[in-house]
């Protein structure tokens, strides 16, 4: 299913380019870049604007992630994005271990996260917990990993046009 972090078949380390768009699909160091399909541009869009916003519909005002092009629930095709406070909770994590693609492998052990939204506790977005914005995906130590932690959203710059919503501990 293409998705809205969708990397098309046959991107290689040495094929960097999205076949569809040109675009590449990893950074200079080696870690993969979201390839949005149409549905999930707009996700992409406010991200690069500071902005964590979800897909809701406009008929029955249900919000829907990943996005896509029809309500599950009414089969409206009328969407809006609505923002979000950007604070949520870590629902989920895991500590990926090898065999990584080779940059990920350098930065071992790092931590994705699954957070589920304060302002739509059904919407759950995966991430990685940072110490701060722009810090490697190593940059917290798994010790402090807590379901139930609070967090709240940060947008790093993976590349002049890619900003990716990260997470950061919310103090208590």
């Amino acid at each position: 299913m293409r998705g809205t972090t969708d990397n098309a078949p046959g991107n290689t380390v040495g094929d960097l380019r999205n076949s569809r768009t040109s675009q590449p699909t990893y950074t200079t160091d080696g870690l993969l870049l979201p390839v949005p399909d149409a549905d999930g541009l707009p996700f992409w869009e406010f991200a690069a604007r500071g902005e964590l916003r979800i897909q809701a519909c406009a008929d029955c005002h249900e919000l829907r992630f990943p996005p896509r092009p029809c309500c599950p629930h009414c089969q409206s095709f009328d969407s809006e994005w609505r923002r979000m406070s950007g604070r949520g909770r870590i629902w989920s994590y895991v500590l990926p271990h090898p065999p990584l693609l080779p940059a990920y492998a350098e930065l071992a052990p790092y931590n994705v996260i699954l957070v589920s939204l304060a302002d739509a506790p059904g919407i759950r977005l995966v991430g990685n917990l940072v110490a701060a914005r722009d810090a490697p995906l190593n940059s917290v130590d798994p010790s402090r990993l807590r379901i139930g932690a609070p967090v709240k959203v940060v947008f790093a710059e993976l590349t002049e046009d890619v900003v990716v919503p990260r997470w950061i501990l919310e103090e208590a």
